[in-house]
Formats: C-alpha cells, structure tokens, sequence
C-alpha cells in the first residue's frame, strides 16, 4: 500500500453548520457523456442502545438530525451500518422514496425486538432512478449461507448485502456491497474481506462495482492493502490524494473528538468506474452529531 501521510486536520472533510434538506438542491453532476454520476453514501448509525438513551445521544434524539444529515447529502445510493429493526423502521419512514433490500432474514424472526448482537447494513436505493435486478446476502464466516454464523474469532456474527441495479434512463448497470467487518480481531477482519472480495470476482474485471462499509481499519491496516490489491480504488484517495482527516469514528466527540485512529469508513469502486468527488460529512447541529461516526459519500459514474 502506498504509505499515505496521516494528516491531524479534517480541512478535506466537509465543513460548516448542518443545513436542512429544504435548503439543499440536488447537484446535476453529469460526466461526459451528459449522464449523472451515482451519489453514494455510507453511514454507520450506530445501533440504538439504552445506555446511549441515558447519556443524551440515543437514537430517539438524534434519529431525525441523522435522516436529515443524510437527505441534504441529496444520495441515489445509502448503505447503512449498525441497524436494528427499530431504526429500519425509522429509515422505512423518513425515506419512502427508496427501496431498501438486506435487512430482515431468518436469524432476526425470533427476536424480534432488542440488540442481540446482530445488527443488519441493509442498502437503499431510488425507486425513480433504480429498478433492482438482483440481491442477496451472505455471511463473513466459513459457512457463509448460515445466518449469524461466526468463524476466525470475529466477536459478532458479520455479514455483507450486495444489489445489482439499472439505471433506468442510461439503461447501465453496477452492484453494490455493503459491508461491516469485525471490531475486535484483525485476522477475523482479513478473512472476511477475503471472502468479500473473492465473492465479487465471479464477476467480469470490467464490471462495475461499489463495496462501502465501516471496515473498522485505518488506511494503514493490512485490510486496506488486500483491498486495493484486489483491484479495487479508495474514492476518497482518487479524489483527494493523500489528504485524509485524521478519523471517521469519533464516538459523539466530532471534531474535538482525540482520536488518533484513522479513518475506517469507506467507499471502493471497481471495474468500469470513476469518482468525480468525495467527501466526509462533519455536518453538525450545535454540536449534536447524527452517530458516533462521520458519514462518507463519493460521486462515481459508471
């Protein structure tokens, strides 16, 4: 991997107050041949906890402030992270525009209220630009058709949500992968982007394809190096070159969060791609943060 300088600033993120949705128009980002790039997001929400209620940043209080720090980003494309059926349903409700795909599956039916260790990164998609052609899910173990199965010391059953869209007017199709690997073992974290990646080579080299997620490993990590070798292109770094913000993870703190970790939230495109822009999203309303991570968005024409 190239050793990228670790930059301390978060001057390449976004910057300024949250604006509202309403105050925000749609950019007609097109390429060259006049079609419109694919805006992606991806956003760690953070799963709805008790303890969280009791310091003043559950997702009861900050469920719409992360609705709106994600409609202002105008996205065709939102991969989530750290979902529970609670914050589905409040997805579901603040964006009934999209179709969502990867979140309810046989392992959650009998516990149907609670954390149980098993979060979803259930995808959402344009109802007016997509039509879905395919989907489907498969988890980061050694049996990886089992739901919640667990391999290499991960600590928490992991999974990845993949979906093939068309766009309906250029008529072109990509896939997209979205993903959550383990917290806690490096090896569990190698292992599963492994299986990610060969997964995504049965298709053809030129194909295109997005995997976004929280990968929960810097641009140092050995994960990342497996990535790139695997032919697939940090969006953030296309764009930016090595000004990276020092973090994405930042537990509520935001900017004046001490994190010296880098940033572990991310976007990669491969086969016939290109990202036009890319950015962390810091956006903040008095101080009160969406999650416990900044979201990351790329525009990427296929």
């Amino acid at each position: 991997m190239d050793r990228r300088k670790f930059l301390s600033g978060t001057a390449a993120a976004s910057a300024g107050m949250f604006l509202s949705p309403e105050s925000i128009l749609k950019d007609n980002i097109v390429n060259a041949t006049g079609e419109p790039a694919h805006k992606i997001i991806t956003c760690n929400i953070r799963v709805a906890l008790p303890e969280d209620e009791e310091k003043g940043v559950g997702w009861s209080s900050r469920k719409k402030l992360c609705a709106d720090v994600i409609r202002s980003q105008a996205p065709d494309v939102i991969c989530l992270q750290e979902v529970i059926k609670i914050q589905m349903d409040d997805m579901r409700s603040f964006f009934p525009e999209f179709a969502s795909f990867g979140f309810e599956g046989p392992e959650m039916d009998p516990i149907p209220v609670g954390y149980h260790w098993i979060a979803k990164n259930p995808i959402l998609f344009s109802r007016e630009r997509y039509e879905l052609l395919s989907g489907g899910s498969f988890w980061l173990s050694d049996q990886p058709l089992i739901g919640g199965s667990k391999s290499w010391g991960t600590a928490r059953a992991r999974h990845a949500n993949w979906v093939r869209l068309k766009d309906i007017e250029s008529q072109k199709e990509f896939r997209v992968i979205n993903t959550h690997l383990d917290h806690v073992s490096q090896d569990s974290r190698e292992m599963q982007i492994g299986l990610i990646l060969k997964e995504s080579e049965q298709y053809q080299q030129e194909f295109p394809q997005i995997l976004a997620g929280d990968f929960n490993a810097d641009f140092r990590n050995p994960v990342l190096d497996i990535v790139k070798e695997s032919g697939w292109t940090d969006t953030y770094a296309s764009v930016h070159g090595s000004h990276y913000p020092n973090f994405t993870g930042h537990g509520f703190a935001g900017k004046e969060s001490q994190s010296t970790r880098g940033p572990i939230d991310y976007i990669f495109a491969r086969g016939n791609t290109k990202a036009n822009k890319a950015q962390i999203i810091i956006d903040t309303d008095e101080g009160r943060y969406p999650s416990d991570h900044f979201f990351v968005s790329a525009e990427v024409e296929v």
